[in-house]
């Protein structure tokens, strides 16, 4: 068991949470809730070790080992995937070095009464213990075993890391966790960038196979789907519920509702105690009465009704103007970079007024189709165009990083704006949830939720009939997404989206066309039937044996 005790965190004077207590059980599957800014992210640092509290303590057993996914992977890019994922036994290897190394030095020296080399002998036979009980493992053996796991050729294993995209650098780094076989995994987002496969295959890993998890998790379906225990942080304290997500939600209205009604009463009491002592002050026959309810103001403990984000991204696509019967086409495509084929022969034509989703693997050419669409690269072989009168509104992976960060967000939205829209600008900021002072913010310090939202203000400068929206949700949290989701199904015109997160998905698209083994094949039925149909087989292609 992991116990945190009286943990508290300050920042220049300002706290963000204080005396928190609660301990991690070896089968704890824990969701870590919270609105941005609550402390989700330093605490769970600190449980990692990587941030240290201003006070209080996380005490473990001896030999616990915690394992921490950041939400920004920190994978060196000066090595093979091999070398990268056989870091989760680097800690053995120090080991194995250290001993031999302070073997030399028991061989030379010969001060043997000396409180050094007592030292010395101590220290190895501390490490000869731990080191000779650990069971003998074929190192390479292992690393090469959970690659393969999660879907890496051999070929892939002498590779660079930085020739990956960011949802196989996750895989390195899940690997890395595997390996380690740890008492306790912590992830900060692990869903953002990777496919829909792995997002299942490491849901039946949490599950199946891991011991103790905590995680925060903007991906609904994620986090209801393996928790078991929910742990909100809000208002410098924490409320700790035995309960998964979607039941947490039920009992934490529930709570509020109580919290209003008692807080209510006792304002009711205040005002009532207050009205006689103002009545009666100065009665001489009232005088201990009097007293006596002034102590018990001084004494009382108010009560405080828990925060609720009331802050709500407003969000309508503009009426589509009229395409034409089909926005895209594509015939015979084909792309290649260099050796790799990316797809071949790849046909697909969606109609206008239609909503298509595109899965599929990291890498398996769902982007690079998106930009031959747009005409955004060459492609080897066959025809790519768009419709009669297509207007094109386009959100990319990496949109809200392409933002300058030197201009602020009012320059930002300013510089592309054209025409009478120009005097609406900061009211559509603050539909977006940027009002005040926020506009004059530089974009370099914001969040990236807060980015995603202002590349969104963006998106909606001009009204579009073909909107291709390429992982739109990464960073959002719940509530963004819902409202992003509504004016989906709302959006009048053609919807091309590409996104890993099912709950955002379900209910999105009638068309599903899946980027596989360099093929494009269509699936005529809807985002949740492709998904129930494929869950089970995809679990089975990325278990572990």
């Amino acid at each position: 068991m992991i116990s945190i005790d009286n943990l508290g965190v300050e920042f220049s004077g300002s706290t963000l949470f204080s005396d928190v207590s609660f301990a991690i059980n070896p089968t704890d599957k824990i969701a870590l809730m919270g609105k941005n800014g609550a402390g989700k992210s330093t605490m769970m640092k600190i449980i990692a070790g990587v941030e240290k509290a201003s006070k209080g303590k996380v005490t473990a057993p001896k030999d616990t080992v915690i394992a921490y996914l950041p939400q920004h992977l920190l994978t060196e890019d000066d090595c093979t995937v091999f070398e990268e994922t056989a870091k989760a036994f680097q800690h053995i290897f120090d080991m194995k070095e250290e001993m031999e190394d302070l073997n030399k030095q028991l061989e030379t020296r010969t001060d043997y009464e000396s409180p050094e080399y007592m030292k010395i002998i101590e220290r190895v036979s501390d490490l000869g213990e731990k080191y000779y009980a650990l069971e003998e493992i074929n190192y390479d053996a292992e690393v090469e075993k959970a690659l393969k796991g999660l879907g890496f050729k051999q070929e892939d294993m002498h590779r660079q890391t930085n020739e990956f995209s960011g949802g196989w650098r996750m895989r390195i780094e899940l690997a890395k966790i595997l390996l380690q076989k740890p008492d306790l995994i912590l992830l900060d987002e692990p869903t953002n960038h990777i496919d829909i496969e792995s997002v299942i295959w490491l849901e039946d890993f949490l599950v199946n196979k891991a011991n103790a998890v905590m995680v925060i998790s903007h991906d609904r379906a994620f986090i209801d789907n393996i928790t078991n225990r929910t742990i909100e942080v809000t208002m410098g304290r924490i409320y700790d519920y035995k309960a998964k997500y979607s039941h947490y939600l039920e009992l934490r209205k529930e709570r509020r509702e109580q919290q209003m009604k008692a807080y209510e009463e006792q304002q009711k009491f205040i005002a009532e105690t207050k009205a006689f002592i103002e009545r009666f002050k100065g009665t001489y026959s009232k005088t201990n009465q009097v007293s006596s309810r002034e102590r018990m103001l001084e004494k009382l403990d108010i009560i405080e009704v828990d925060e609720v984000d009331n802050s709500a991204l407003k969000l309508k696509f503009p009426p589509a103007p009229r395409s034409g019967d089909y926005p895209v086409t594509v015939k015979e495509l084909s792309k290649s970079y260099d050796e790799h084929v990316v797809f071949k022969d790849a046909n697909m034509s969606i109609s206008r007024g239609e909503k298509v989703a595109f899965v599929g693997r990291n890498g398996e050419g769902k982007s690079t189709m998106l930009k031959a669409i747009l005409g955004e690269i060459e492609v080897d072989g066959g025809e790519c165009a768009l419709g009669h009168n297509a207007k094109v509104g386009y959100f990319a992976q990496n949109q809200a990083s392409l933002l300058d960060p030197n201009l602020t967000i009012f320059e930002t939205v300013d510089e592309v704006a054209e025409g009478d829209i120009r005097t609406q600008i900061k009211n559509i900021l603050g539909q977006f949830m940027f009002s005040g002072e926020d506009i004059d913010k530089k974009v370099g310090v914001l969040s990236g939720g807060e980015r995603t939202r202002l590349a969104m203000v963006k998106l909606l400068l001009e009204p579009v009939n073909l909107l291709i929206l390429d992982e739109p949700t990464n960073h959002l949290d719940l509530r963004s997404k819902d409202v992003l989701k509504d004016a989906l199904k709302a959006f009048d015109g053609t919807l091309i989206l590409v996104s890993h997160d099912r709950d955002f998905l379900q209910g999105l698209s009638n068309k599903v066309f899946e980027f596989k083994e360099q093929r494009v094949i269509e699936h005529f039925e809807t985002i949740d039937d492709f998904l129930e149909r494929n869950r089970i087989k995809s679990i089975a292609a990325l278990d572990l044996k």
